[in-house]
């Protein structure tokens, strides 16, 4: 049974910092392409980032671009986002995902990520 647990949730002011953790179990983890969704209320799921099985290639929405940082430790079979500068319009509720095949064309689709994780609420204030 496939597991993807989200951790650091928090609060923060707007121009601070969060790091988000994601612990996977059940599957080859060093398999998958891991990626960040968010979804904020009344708005759809959207693609955050990416990155390859190996660690190598990262791919990032261009709002969040020079602000996040997404890795993984293949070791430890957990994916991280450390985001800084925190906009308010970043508050959302962050969901890790695993896709075992993926194309370059379908990396920021939502249905492309066979596994979520439960999501982890991240606010931000002014």
């Amino acid at each position: 049974q496939v597991q993807l647990v989200e951790s650091g949730e928090g609060l923060v002011q707007a121009g601070g910092s969060l790091r988000l953790s994601c612990a996977a179990s059940g599957l080859i983890f060093s398999s998958n392409v891991m990626a960040w969704f968010r979804q904020a209320p009344g708005k759809e799921r959207e693609f955050v980032a990416a990155i390859s099985r190996s660690g190598a290639g990262t791919y990032y929405a261009d709002f969040v671009k020079g602000r996040f940082t997404i890795s993984r430790d293949n070791a430890k079979n957990t994916v991280y986002l450390q985001m800084n500068t925190l906009k308010l319009e970043d508050a959302a509720v962050y969901y890790c995902a695993a896709a075992g095949s993926i194309t370059s064309n379908t990396m920021t689709l939502a249905e492309t990520y066979r596994n979520w994780g439960q999501g982890t609420q991240v606010t931000v204030s002014s």
